[in-house]
């Protein structure tokens, strides 16, 4: 097969299946911005030997970023679709393959250094105090590069809290199909294992979990940038108006997105009646987002959002929905230069936020490009249980 960075071929490629482990004390991951002297210099020790292992060895430092590529880029095959290419980005297999990922290669640090309890740092990004590049990946004489590790730690730790979020709409999806997805790693002892999707979905269960640290956010209400009426069913708007709002916002699809937010408005699905109210997430999807994955690109999404193309909305305003941003890797770990892809931002707690009717049949989007150009075939509003 001939693709790039396949990680190395074993002459016992017997393949262990994962068991979690049982009756280990929790290792926490402290915050990079917190570690002492002392954890440094077992964290140093550690990515030093891991480095100087043999170079065919799988433990080794560009072997196991060797593991990582070659989920992405075709070096693996799905069962029952052979010609669907196995990509573990933008797809539901992000979070558990990350989550992996990040544990061998945590266990394989505590083996070279003989600690078993040894726990990687995370990038607390998403804490003031914590935003900035860690102090430890400045030093260039550093072995701690990359940074890569220190941030998918903080993604990981980020779906520990989503699920601890209140509205008991936050939880792991049940279809087998994706419970039953697996993973081939190498563990500390260069053995090769597969794990499960099932395998993983809760971080104390493998034995880790995250240094409490403050969660400023958690605390943080998004407030509307100005209160609006209603539009749609129920409001008093008359048809004339309604109708040359529509035609203002009417678009063909697809819509490229370079230079010039775009404004287009989105109809809006009955709402299902054979549900509970709690178990309906009302969703904005993208759908078929176009990009050169080479290319650095990102755009805002708002709703109801007022015009004002010199002032945009930001995250901390209600109309404040999601962002998309692609960055480019730079390492041909991609077989195809094109990227296409799906975008699902939940509304309902920004529709309550901005008081918009339930029965208003529609909403007007707003897409904003902060960098690069993205082609988007397709927007419409669902409803997820």
């Amino acid at each position: 097969m001939n693709v790039p960075c396949c990680p190395p071929k074993l002459k016992d490629s017997k393949i262990i299946d994962f068991e979690p482990p049982l009756g280990c004390k929790i290792r926490y991951r402290p915050a990079a911005h917190l570690v002492d002297r002392d954890y440094l210099y077992k964290f140093e020790s550690a990515m030093e030997r891991m480095k100087a292992l043999p170079v065919d060895d799988p433990r080794n430092f560009m072997q196991q970023a060797n593991i990582h590529c070659a989920y992405c880029n075709g070096a693996y095959s799905q069962v029952g679709f052979p010609d669907q290419k196995l990509e573990v980005h933008y797809s539901w297999l992000f979070f558990p393959f990350h989550r992996m990922y990040l544990y061998f290669f945590e266990r394989i640090l505590g083996k070279l250094i003989d600690d078993p309890d040894f726990a990687m740092p995370f990038w607390n990004w998403d804490s003031p105090c914590g935003m900035t590049m860690p102090q430890i990946y400045l030093d260039p004489y550093s072995p701690l590069d990359p940074l890569f590790y220190a941030h998918h730690g903080n993604v990981d730790r980020m779906w520990n809290i989503w699920k601890t979020l209140p509205g008991k709409k936050r939880r792991d999806f049940d279809e087998n199909v994706w419970l039953n997805s697996s993973f081939l790693f190498y563990d500390e002892n260069a053995n090769m294992v597969r794990v499960k999707v099932r395998d993983c979905l809760d971080s104390k269960t493998l034995g880790y979990d995250y240094q409490s640290v403050d969660i400023p956010w958690l605390r943080s209400k998004p407030t509307p940038r100005r209160s609006r009426p209603g539009v749609g069913r129920g409001q008093d708007q008359g048809q004339d108006v309604l109708a040359r709002r529509k035609s203002k916002y009417l678009r063909r699809f697809p819509i490229v997105l370079d230079k010039v937010p775009v404004r287009i408005e989105i109809l809006r699905p009955k709402k299902p009646i054979n549900k509970k109210k709690d178990d309906k997430e009302e969703v904005l999807v993208l759908q078929n987002i176009q990009l050169d994955r080479n290319d650095s690109v990102q755009f805002d999404v708002s709703i109801n959002d007022d015009e004002d193309d010199d002032n945009p909305c930001k995250p901390e305003d209600a109309e404040f929905v999601g962002s998309f941003s692609n960055l480019p890797h730079g390492d041909n770990c991609h077989s195809e230069a094109m990227l296409s892809t799906n975008l699902y931002l939940p509304l309902s707690e920004a529709l309550e936020d901005l008081k918009i009717n339930p029965f208003e049949d529609s909403i007007v989007v707003t897409l904003v490009p902060k960098e690069g150009e993205v082609s988007i075939g397709n927007i419409k509003i669902d409803y997820v249980c």
